[in-house]
C-alpha cells in the first residue's frame, strides 16, 4: 500500500480495534515494512491520535484514550449501527443528548455512502420505538434543519398549525431546541418578516434550498429560555395536585423525569404535585398512570377532566353494540 493517506486510514482502522497489535502483524496487514509502520504511527500521533507503543521483540501498538476526541474510522456495519442509534435517540425525548444526537447524525449522514444511507433508511422504516411520552418527531426533518443551521441556508417546509391548517413556509433556521417532551425550531419566517417558533412534530417535507444567507441577530441570547417563555405566553400552565391510589414507589417509575413531588399518605395512596404544564398534558399523565386518582387542584384541571370524560363516554356509547 503506497498511498500514504489510505495507508494511515487503514492503520487507524486496525488500531481502533481494542487490542495490542505487534508491529510485524500491522506491517503484514498493510503490505509495508515495520519501519514504515513506525513512521506512520508517528504521523498519527502528530494528528492527535494517542498511540501507545510497548517494548519487546514485536513492538506492539495500541490506541489509548486521549485528552481530545480524534476522528474515528468506521466500517460499514459500525456506521450503520451508529446512524440507527442516533436516529432513535433524536426521535425520542432522551434527557441531555437530544441536540448532540441531531448534530452527530447530520454530520454522519452527510458522509455516508448512498448504499449505507439506504440501509439506515430501510432499518428505520422497519422498526418502531415506543414513544417517550411526547409527540413523535421524524429525525429526517431534524437533520435537514441541523444542516441548514450549520450551513446558514434557508429551508422550505409544510407546517400544520394548532387548528389543523397547513401552510408552506420559507424560513432561515437558527436553532433546534429540545424543551420538555417536544422539539422546536427557532427560525426567521421570510414571508412574515419575523421570528417564529415551529413545533418539529408538525413539520413535513423539509428541504434546505441551498441558498446561503448572512446570520441574523438572534431574538434572544438564551434561546432555550426564549422558547419556554414564548410557549408559556401562548399556553397557560398549571401545577396539578392529585391523590393517586398507589404508593409513591409504584408511581414514580411511571412518571419518570416528569415526577414532580410525590408524598406517601397513610392509607397506601400518595399525593402528586406536578411541575407546571398544560391542562392537556397533565390530564394525559394522570390518565396514563393506570390507577384510580382524584384531582384536587386546580379547578381548571378538574373541569378539563370532566370534559374529557364526557367525550369519552359519548364516544363509547356511540360505538356500543347490543
Amino acid at each position: 500500500m503506497t498511498d500514504t493517506p489510505a495507508r494511515l486510514l487503514g492503520l487507524l482502522s486496525l488500531l481502533q480495534t481494542p487490542r495490542e497489535w505487534p508491529g510485524s502483524e500491522l506491517a503484514d496487514r498493510l503490505g509495508v515494512s515495520p519501519r514504515t509502520i513506525r513512521r506512520d504511527v508517528e504521523r498519527l500521533r502528530d494528528l492527535g491520535y494517542p498511540v501507545e507503543a510497548s517494548r519487546g521483540v514485536t513492538g506492539g501498538y495500541r490506541l489509548v484514550a486521549g485528552t481530545a476526541m480524534p476522528p474515528l474510522v468506521l466500517d460499514d456495519e459500525e456506521a450503520v449501527a451508529i446512524a440507527v442509534g442516533l436516529r432513535t435517540a433524536a426521535g425520542q425525548t432522551v434527557d441531555g443528548i437530544e441536540e448532540a444526537s441531531v448534530r452527530a447524525l447530520a454530520k454522519l449522514e452527510q458522509v455516508l455512502p448512498a448504499r449505507l444511507r439506504r440501509r439506515v433508511a430501510t432499518i428505520g422504516t422497519a422498526t418502531v420505538a415506543a414513544p417517550a411520552g411526547g409527540p413523535v418527531v421524524d429525525p429526517a426533518q431534524l437533520t435537514v434543519f441541523a444542516g441548514a443551521i450549520t450551513n446558514h441556508e434557508t429551508a422550505r417546509f409544510h407546517y400544520r398549525a394548532n387548528d389543523g391548517t397547513e401552510t408552506r413556509r420559507r424560513a432561515e433556521p437558527l436553532r433546534l431546541v429540545a424543551a420538555g417532551r417536544r422539539w422546536y425550531l427557532v427560525a426567521y419566517d421570510l414571508d412574515r418578516a419575523d421570528w417564529r417558533i415551529f413545533r418539529a412534530d408538525r413539520v413535513r417535507d423539509a428541504q434546505a434550498t441551498g441558498g446561503r444567507v448572512a446570520p441574523r441577530q438572534p431574538p434572544a441570547t438564551d434561546l432555550a429560555a426564549y422558547v419556554v417563555d414564548r410557549l408559556h405566553d401562548l399556553a397557560p400552565t398549571f401545577r396539578a395536585v392529585a391523590v393517586l391510589a398507589e404508593p409513591a414507589a409504584q408511581i414514580a417509575p411511571r412518571l419518570g423525569v416528569t415526577a414532580g413531588e410525590l408524598t406517601d399518605l397513610d392509607d397506601g395512596r400518595c399525593r402528586w404535585r406536578s411541575h407546571p404544564d398544560t391542562l392537556d398534558w397533565l390530564a394525559f399523565r394522570l390518565l396514563g398512570l393506570g390507577c384510580a386518582f382524584t384531582a384536587e387542584e386546580p379547578r381548571e384541571l378538574v373541569e378539563h377532566l370532566k370534559a374529557l370524560a364526557a367525550r369519552a363516554a359519548a364516544a363509547a356509547g356511540s360505538g356500543a353494540r347490543d
